[in-house]
């Protein structure tokens, strides 16, 4: 069985995890994050993000790039997240889509060494674009998918915590097809990272900004001394 996924889709469900609530109170907090889940063929991009949205496990999948956006509320604050599944490599668009996303999920299977192989590339492409769009912090989670699978690892859980670790991105290993849990704590603490660098963004945003208003400023002076 093949499943075919609209281009859009919009989901709303309650997880099985304490600090998220379906209903935010009107006091809640409000964040929005763009987020691309990419990765080799085949490492399961699409079994992870439709066991977020649906806590189910669906094995088979169409080649139907989709986005689908989600609302989650966590530990008081909402969340709307806009996943972007790619399904493509053509080079033509991911730099538009990595211009698009806020954070990154980057899988690959721990059956599939090939697929641990190129992630260090991606992560260091996906850290070129942002910064020539002077984001110097970039969200990025790198999750070992198929844990379940372990008599066919091929690559260990230390590899990829050390991957992660030298490129300064967050380490999940994970079975979308055994557990729901893992799966929302890779969305929760990319969740997390975002947040935190949309704060770094507008924290540097105001300190350029006095910076320049003082410049002009000590630069009038000096032109009105002349």
């Amino acid at each position: 069985m093949v499943l075919r996924i609209p281009l859009r889709r919009s989901a709303s469900f309650t997880p099985d995890h304490r600090p998220v609530v379906e209903v935010p109170s009107p006091a809640t907090l409000k964040m929005e994050a763009n987020v691309l889940v990419t990765g080799a063929d085949r490492v399961g991009k699409s079994a992870l993000t439709v066991r977020f949205l649906t806590r189910r496990f669906i094995g088979e999948y169409g080649d139907i790039e989709s986005i689908y956006s989600h609302s989650l509320a966590v530990e008081g604050r909402e969340i709307l997240f806009h996943i972007w599944d790619d399904q493509t490599d053509e080079n033509s668009t991911e730099e538009k889509r990595i211009q698009w996303a806020d954070g990154f999920v980057l899988v690959y299977s721990i059956c599939d060494r090939a697929s641990f192989g190129i992630l260090r590339s991606k992560v260091q492409f996906i850290k070129a674009t942002k910064e020539a769009l002077s984001q110097e912090k970039v969200p990025i989670v790198i999750v070992g998918n198929k844990r379940d699978l372990h008599h066919r690892r091929a690559v260990s859980s230390e590899e990829g915590r050390l991957l992660a670790l030298s490129m300064d991105c967050e380490f999940y290993e994970v079975s979308a097809a055994e557990a729901y849990h893992g799966t929302l704590m890779v969305f929760h603490g990319l969740a997390e990272r975002i947040r935190e660098a949309k704060l770094a963004l507008k924290k540097g945003t105001g300190i350029r900004g006095i910076v320049k208003t003082m410049s002009a400023v000590f630069a009038r002076k000096r032109t009105d001394s002349l």
